[in-house]
């Protein structure tokens, strides 16, 4: 019965598309960040929610972060509001209370970057 379960929640997985430099900056993040990170992905992908995590509606509908605590904080920025994947629009530590512009910025453009791509592909 459990490979039958396993099977089920593989199948019904979404792909995580990186967008931008979001792979080779949760890369960079500390080995156990970046576990963190995948496993909470891996909840998202299966369409369960993080453990830890924020809505971002000021980044842009559907946007959320994933919240990260090691000895320093990371965050994993993403939408999954579609059903054919989950998009990694940002991946950063965090050094400050409240999100910098720099990094609002940033998640907005590449946004609308995936919306405008997701456009054209219709």
């Amino acid at each position: 019965m459990d490979a039958n379960i396993s099977d089920f929640v593989y199948s019904s997985s979404k792909p995580i598309v990186w967008v931008g430099n979001s792979l080779e900056v949760l890369r960079a993040f500390p080995s156990d960040a970046r576990q963190r990170a995948g496993r909470q992905l891996w909840r998202v992908q299966t369409g369960r929610l993080p453990d830890d995590w924020k809505p971002l509606p000021s980044c842009g509908p559907g946007v959320s972060e994933i919240r990260i605590h090691t000895e320093r904080a990371f965050r994993v920025c993403y939408v999954a509001r579609f059903q054919d994947a989950v998009y990694v629009l940002h991946a950063f530590e965090k050094k400050t209370r409240q999100i910098t512009k720099r990094d609002a910025a940033l998640i907005k453009s590449r946004l609308s970057a995936v919306l405008e791509a997701r456009k054209r592909s219709e």
